[in-house]
């Protein structure tokens, strides 16, 4: 697909960034997404222009950190960035600030411009000196308070809003060579403390040794923090993480970890009819993640005809969400066990089987349903741009 890539690489160079209807940006959205695609391509391609329109780009995300202490806000309005008066959110999520260290630090490499690097290394020492003040030591909650620089919530979570916020941190460490011995203690200390508090074995009728990423609420100090026993798509990107950190850290717990959590999502999408796993769910958890689970058959109230060891599905949807086939796949480089193989051959084939349309791949709205509605959904491209793309 070399002339089709040709005559993209024209379009983007005469992409003009200050032309838009809109007041404002995602700038979280815009630096993965956008940011992140122009570097990647151009380290692909070697095309300069690529470098180029990623440089503009940066230039204009880099007035978001203009803010009393330098820390950004969820979204980008261009005139309170004209004006200078912008300030950081009061309730912003995890993900939203610390998804970004990659591509500026990247952009900073490249171009010999440390300022880039500069404005995340901010915001990483935000969550570096608060990881130990949050209600749960060494998990940053679901949304903190960037303006004032609290991070007193209780919500907790490695799921949607949190999620990149996690992934980011080993790969950080190796993205800077291991220099930086602060992503070591960060990814370190949050890794162990989800063990206790957020993994969970999922009852299953074959005992399987498998763990899932849930939900906590924390409580009074001095009280147990409270599980939820829910199962996001999107958290299937933690057995890669454990996984990669286990392999940069030297921590072959952390490799068993990620592989049990992996197995974990293989094993949902082989529940479905579909063989594919729905958006969120709740199942029911052991009562540690390395104790005997005995299986039940008595009936537990669903609302729906659902698979053995799911009590509800919250959301039926199949997003063409990328995170549990990446996952699989960092298994399998790590551990070059052909079993992970043979699981991402059958994903592949299931989400083909349901997803596919004359045009392209599309969202489905039931996976409890073989040939369940299609719709035609633009955010799912990063499907492509998270797996097939990059590997």
């Amino acid at each position: 697909m070399k002339d089709e890539f040709k005559e993209a690489v024209k379009v983007v160079a005469m992409i003009d960034w200050s032309r838009t209807g809109d007041d404002y940006l995602n700038l979280f959205e815009v630096a993965i997404r956008h940011l992140g695609g122009l570097l990647s391509a151009y380290e692909l391609s070697d095309e300069a222009v690529l470098l180029g329109k990623a440089i503009e780009l940066g230039e204009m995300l880099y007035a978001a950190f203009d803010t009393p202490n330098r820390l950004p806000s969820h979204w980008l309005y261009f005139k309170a960035a004209k004006s200078g008066s912008q300030q950081a959110d009061e309730s912003m999520s995890g993900a939203a600030g610390g998804s970004m260290c990659l591509e500026f630090t990247r952009l900073s490499q490249i171009t010999g411009n440390p300022k880039y690097y500069d404005a995340t290394e901010r915001i990483k020492q935000f969550f570096y000196r608060n990881q130990d003040k949050t209600k749960i030591p060494g998990l940053w909650p679901h949304v903190m308070n960037y303006r004032d620089e609290k991070v007193g919530e209780a919500r907790f979570t490695l799921g949607a809003g949190a999620d990149s916020l996690y992934e980011y941190l080993p790969k950080m460490h190796a993205l800077l060579g291991g220099l930086d011995s602060e992503y070591v203690e960060m990814t370190t200390k949050a890794l162990d403390t989800a063990v206790k508090h957020i993994l969970y074995k999922p009852r299953n009728p074959e005992d399987l040794d498998i763990l899932m990423s849930g939900n906590v609420l924390a409580g009074e100090e001095g009280s147990k923090p409270e599980l939820t026993a829910e199962m996001q798509h999107l958290t299937c990107f933690v057995g890669g993480t454990y996984a990669l950190a286990g392999k940069l850290l030297s921590r072959s717990d952390f490799v068993d970890l990620g592989s049990r959590l992996t197995a974990g999502c293989v094993w949902a999408y082989d529940a479905f009819p579909t063989n594919i796993m729905p958006e969120i769910a709740q199942l029911e958890a052991c009562e540690s993640i390395t104790s005997k689970c005995r299986w039940s058959d008595k009936p537990v109230e669903k609302k729906d005809k659902l698979p053995d060891g799911f009590i509800r599905v919250r959301n039926s949807e199949y997003r063409l969400r990328p995170e549990a086939i990446e996952s699989v796949f960092y298994m399998w480089r790590i551990t070059g066990d052909d079993v992970w193989r043979t699981a991402a051959w059958r994903m592949w084939e299931a989400i083909v089987k349901q997803t596919e349309t004359q045009e392209a791949f599309a969202t489905i709205s039931d996976v409890n349903k073989k040939g369940s509605d299609k719709r035609d959904n633009m955010e799912v491209g990063r499907a492509r741009s998270q797996t097939i793309d990059k590997n």
